[in-house]
């Protein structure tokens, strides 16, 4: 089981430069979790798509229903915990989700996110580095 954030489940549902690590992530450990918050995020990154017409509105729900069927799980996660993770870090507040997301779940946290990652080294892991432990 991984937590992955927003980008890497963009990279596996729209073809692009990193689809095909997020693809060889998901045979690694197809159980992948994320908080509830990936929904919004998934439209919200969409849209951008959308809006530059690189996507229309039948491939963008394509697009999230395959990012659905791929989320196994959605924990919820405590409102503290996400600012205690806040308060010692750099990263925003969704990005501390994901971060606390994977603590309560025991496992990795897969992204390319920089500043997750330097922020969150015993948590978090690039997608690059996952797939070749």
């Amino acid at each position: 089981m991984i937590a992955v954030d927003v980008n890497v489940l963009l990279y596996l549902v729209l073809r692009g430069d990193h689809t095909q690590m997020a693809t060889d992530a998901l045979r690694k450990d197809p159980d992948w979790r994320a908080p509830r918050l990936w929904r919004s995020e998934m439209l919200n990154g969409l849209t951008g798509y959308i809006r530059r017409g690189d996507l229309d509105v039948p491939r963008g729900l394509a697009a999230f229903d395959k990012a659905r069927r791929t989320v196994r799980g959605e924990p919820m996660i405590r409102p503290g915990r996400i600012l205690d993770l806040v308060s010692t870090s750099s990263c925003s507040a969704y990005d501390c989700e994901y971060v606390a997301a994977a603590e309560f779940l025991g496992c990795k946290l897969v992204t390319n996110d920089r500043k997750i990652i330097r922020d969150f080294p015993g948590v978090a892991t690039s997608i690059a580095d996952f797939v070749a432990m």
